[in-house]
C-alpha cells in the first residue's frame, strides 16, 4: 500500500517548511538550512524548487512576492499543521527511544 503523500515529511521537507515560518525566498532557505544544521543537511536547487512548486500546488506554502526571478513564500495554515504534526511524531520517536527498556 502506498504511503499517503506528506503523512511523514522527509528531513529536507521538514527544514524547508520550518524556514517558511517567516517569509523568505529559495536561496534564503538553502542558506538557513545549512546554518541551522551546521552543514549536516543540504538542499540542492533541483530538490528545493521541485518541492516549492508542489508545496504551492498543495496549499502548504503560498507565494508572497515576485521580484524578477526571485520568489518569496510563507507557510500556510495547512503547512503549519503538517509541520506541527511531524514535530510531534519526531518527539514521540525520541520519547520511545529514551523510555525503551528492552
Amino acid at each position: 500500500m502506498a504511503r499517503e503523500k506528506y503523512k511523514t515529511l522527509t528531513e529536507q521537507m521538514f527544514y524547508i517548511l520550518m524556514c517558511f515560518r517567516k517569509e523568505c525566498c529559495g536561496t534564503d532557505v538553502m542558506e538557513k538550512v545549512a546554518a541551522i544544521t551546521d552543514g549536516r543537511v543540504t538542499i540542492g536547487p533541483g530538490t528545493l524548487y521541485a518541492l516549492l512548486g508542489d508545496f504551492v500546488k498543495q496549499d502548504i506554502i503560498r507565494e508572497t512576492a515576485v521580484e524578477g526571478r526571485k520568489r518569496s513564500y510563507i507557510i500556510t495554515e495547512k503547512g503549519k499543521q503538517m509541520l506541527e504534526e511531524e514535530y510531534a511524531r519526531l518527539r514521540t520517536l525520541v520519547n520511545d527511544y529514551e523510555n525503551c527498556n528492552l
